[in-house]
């Protein structure tokens, strides 16, 4: 099914710049002229990622939707396995999930790299993100990573439902950003660090 009407009738978003819809429209927009099927898929889209939401995600009957928690998971854990590095944690225990990547961390931990240039694109992009030292400003380069990777995923995807995903997806990044405080950002990571000395898995 495609979404000619509705996609036209969007504003465009621009990264770095203000959400120039609200999320409470968008969302009635969504749910009024998505398929049963499509906006299921959105539901997924619409909950915070954590191993249950992974794990769904990760087998949803849709490629773009799939591809979208791998990539999420490949950052996150490639992020945490520098914390983890960093802080004297044990790499093994915090990496999720399954997949190439979270393989090359688990088992090539004395590498620089992890030995990821082997098995990714991005690698370094992702590797670089650790190295920030401003969280703020590394929560905003992941953001930065994601709405270009969202970009890029979809640019032939005319009116497809995955252009409306990557639409509500991107919509969700600009308007976080227009409310987190640099408080709130350190708050996350100071949070994610206790979670690791505590034994969560991430």
């Amino acid at each position: 099914m495609t979404y000619e009407y509705l996609l036209a009738g969007l504003p465009e978003l621009k990264a770095g710049a203000d959400v120039p819809v609200s999320l409470d429209k968008l969302n009635e927009l969504l749910d009024e002229h998505l398929s049963e099927k499509d906006k299921a898929l959105l539901d997924l889209l619409r909950v915070p990622i954590d191993e249950e939401t992974l794990a769904a995600g990760l087998k949803a009957d849709n490629r773009f939707v799939q591809a979208w928690f791998t990539f999420n998971q490949n950052m996150n854990n490639v992020l945490v396995a520098q914390i983890c590095r960093k802080h004297g944690f044990d790499v093994k225990q915090k990496i999720v999930g399954e997949g190439e990547v979270a393989e090359q961390l688990r088992t090539h931990t004395t590498q620089k790299d992890f030995g990821l240039n082997e098995v990714m694109d991005d690698a370094q992009e992702l590797l670089a993100l650790a190295q920030i030292e401003d969280l703020m400003a590394r929560e905003k380069a992941m953001d930065a990573i994601r709405f270009e990777w969202l970009q890029a995923r979809t640019e032939f995807d005319y009116f497809s439902a995955e252009m409306v995903f990557a639409y509500y997806l991107e919509a969700v990044m600009l308007h976080r950003w227009s409310f987190l405080t640099i408080e709130e950002g350190e708050k996350v990571f100071r949070a994610l660090v206790a979670d690791m000395k505590k034994g969560v898995n991430l």
